[in-house]
């Protein structure tokens, strides 16, 4: 026993010694950055990976994935929690209030309504009050040494020691997520430089404590991937009883008004202008044919990119509007368990080896998952729900 602990910590001794020879190895990338020698020094003395980070490729030991994330392993009715969202409306009107000049500014500079930005702060951070528990270097540096992602890691890496550099924040207040996420609405440090605004005129791009600086960034993000001013992220409305829910994809898009005369119907009646009914728009039912159902604009598309799940544009979405409109869903949510990430795999692989469904192996039940499981339960004549069951796994696994 006592060998084996000894054996142990000479590999755990070699490792950490690969790990500084491969910092090291970083300065002539940080430098030609605009990384000062002194910051290097400072940021790298003494950093120790942390190998119990997720996502990462540690020899001798078992592929750790991700951590499952609740935007794919929860029914909505969980993730879009009627008491959350109410408790985060209820701050973000005051805050509305709170910071109304420098909303109306970002609205009238960027297109983007004040709510939707602190709609994102408020799922991102909680509006500031939830601390951030990692040290985003030493998170950059060991997803660099051994993540799944390390080419793309060892760019954010370089570019948190620019911002550190740069003076804009120390590097004990760079905390992050586990996957480096860092700021008031979450940034990798190389969106920081892509989409970072002054917005507070004080002559530097402050996301960890200027909530100007951090709404009007997150509102350029938005604009950069495409955000269209004046434009809602989506209508909700009710399906006709007979609606195809395989439509339920991106590439499927029509003018809203055209969906109206097929039979959707808005969930609440609002008269929409005819630049509304000319928008075009996605089907999107999270629940499959159960539970609300949406008309998606480019902008669900454009919030999507922020964290690419159908749960957190619904819940930035849904928490914008309820700042101005107190009503809950029209529709209520009607799931109330959700496959395992591992039965979806074998659903997604299963659909794959039947030529309906090409994109990722992943667990997530999203769109395109939803979409292919609904061909299968045509071309099977199963009843077409496009929702993932544990009947219609074993039917897929059966199928040849």
């Amino acid at each position: 026993m006592a060998a084996a602990v000894l054996s142990g910590a000479t590999a755990a001794r070699a490792a950490d010694a690969g790990f500084t020879r491969f910092i090291a190895s970083l300065w002539p990338e940080a430098q030609q950055a605009g990384v000062s020698r002194a910051t290097f020094d400072a940021v790298t003395a003494g950093l120790e990976p942390d190998y119990k980070l997720p996502d990462l490729i540690l020899p001798g030991r078992p592929k750790t994935g991700a951590p499952r994330q609740a935007e794919f392993v929860q029914v909505p009715a969980d993730y879009v929690k009627e008491s959350r969202i109410e408790g985060l409306a209820a701050h973000g009107r005051k805050l509305l209030d709170k910071y109304r000049s420098t909303l109306n500014g970002i609205e009238r500079r960027f297109g983007v309504p004040g709510p939707v930005v602190l709609a994102i702060w408020g799922r991102e951070t909680d509006y500031g009050r939830y601390r951030l528990p990692y040290d985003a270097v030493r998170v950059l540096a060991t997803q660099a040494y051994v993540g799944r992602r390390k080419e793309q890691y060892r760019v954010e890496l370089i570019e948190a020691m620019k911002i550190i550099s740069d003076g804009v924040v120390t590097r004990q207040g760079m905390r992050s997520s586990w996957a480096g996420a860092t700021g008031l609405t979450q940034f990798l440090p190389s969106e920081y430089y892509k989409h970072g605004v002054d917005f507070d005129g004080d002559g530097k791009v402050d996301i960890w404590h200027s909530v100007p600086d951090a709404l009007a960034s997150a509102a350029q993000q938005l604009v950069n991937k495409g955000w269209q001013g004046g434009v809602r992220w989506a209508y909700e409305v009710k399906a006709p009883e007979r609606a195809d829910c395989t439509q339920g994809v991106p590439e499927v898009t029509k003018p809203i008004g055209q969906w109206l005369r097929e039979g959707f119907t808005l969930a609440r009646p609002a008269k929409l202008s005819a630049e509304e009914l000319r928008q075009p728009a996605s089907l999107l039912q999270p629940e499959g044919s159960y539970g609300p159902a949406f008309l998606t604009t480019k902008n669900y598309f454009v919030i999507k990119e922020y964290n690419f799940s159908d749960l957190y544009v619904l819940f930035v979405g849904h928490l914008a509007d309820r700042m101005t409109d107190p009503r809950p869903f029209a529709t209520p949510w009607s799931a109330s368990t959700q496959l395992r990430t591992k039965d979806v795999e074998a659903m997604q692989r299963g659909l794959a080896r039947l030529g309906l469904y090409q994109d990722k192996v992943d667990g997530k039940a999203g769109m395109l998952t939803r979409a292919a499981l609904g061909a299968y339960q045509k071309r099977a004549g199963l009843r077409v729900d496009c929702w993932p069951s544990e009947v219609v796994l074993r039917s897929i696994e059966a199928a040849r």
